[in-house]
């Protein structure tokens, strides 16, 4: 059973720093694509930070380039994302999910619809 859980989002001050981790089981996480998005109130779902392993890139956001950082530790399972720099509109519920069908790795984090298994969310708000 394939199963994904975001963890470590909190309350943070702007220009703070987060690390939001994704526990995952039921899959081979280096066989995967596994992505970070978010969703602030009102608005879409968007791709945050994909992993494509068909071709091995990594896809960021423009709004979160050089400050957000993925990576995964196949040993424990569990895909990060370190936030640095936050700002106000940084604050949403991230998500990481997870397909077993790889593409390009801008595909899912455009596309976040097409993006087959999701975990539950963590809340991320930075005050400014």
């Amino acid at each position: 059973d394939v199963q994904l859980q975001a963890s470590g989002g909190g309350l943070v001050q702007a220009g703070g720093s987060l690390r939001l981790s994704c526990a995952t089981s039921g899959f081979i996480l280096d066989d995967w694509d596994i992505g970070w998005f978010r969703q602030a109130p009102g608005k879409e779902r968007e791709g945050v930070s994909c992993i494509s392993r068909a071709d091995g890139t990594t896809y960021y956001a423009d709004s979160v380039k050089g400050r957000f950082t993925i990576s995964t530790d196949n040993a424990k399972n569990t895909v990060y994302l370190d936030i640095s720099s936050l700002k106000p509109e940084d604050t949403a519920v991230y998500y990481c999910a997870a397909d077993a069908i790889s593409y390009a790795s801008n595909y899912y984090c455009t596309h976040p619809r097409l993006m087959d298994r999701w975990g539950k969310g963590t809340q991320v708000t930075v005050s400014s």
